[in-house]
């Protein structure tokens, strides 16, 4: 079972940029979906995109246009580029993974996650 940890949370004003990462360790599938989430406090957890061993992507509406899912060259890292950032961006963000076959924005896929990271954007 692998393992992710996400770093590069923080604070940020309304309109501003932060990348977010998930490295991770201990996986050797040829197939795999990877995604990033967020909990809002008092809301429950939703899907923000994903990114699969193709390379194909999905991206939930509110963040379409703004955020960029992507991964390294080795492979070992998931990154999270957000740009124009809304009040209501902020919450914990989390990196997920799994290896079935689909790869949609539905968290009950996901097998493993990470700790999470913190976002809190400010006006």
């Amino acid at each position: 079972q692998g393992q992710l940890v996400e770093s590069g949370g923080g604070s940020v004003q309304a309109g501003g940029s932060l990348r977010l990462s998930c490295a991770a360790s201990g996986y050797t599938y040829s197939r795999y979906c990877l995604g990033w989430f967020r909990q809002a406090p008092g809301k429950e957890r939703e899907a923000v995109a994903t990114f699969d061993h193709r390379g194909i992507t999905n991206y939930t509406d509110s963040v379409k246009g703004r955020f960029t899912i992507s991964q390294s060259t080795s492979k070992t890292t998931l990154y999270l580029e957000m740009t124009n950032l809304k009040l209501e961006d902020t919450a914990t963000y989390y990196c997920a993974a799994h290896d079935k076959a689909v790869c949609q924005l539905r968290q009950e896929l996901f097998t493993t996650w990470g700790p999470g990271t913190q976002v809190t954007v400010s006006s």
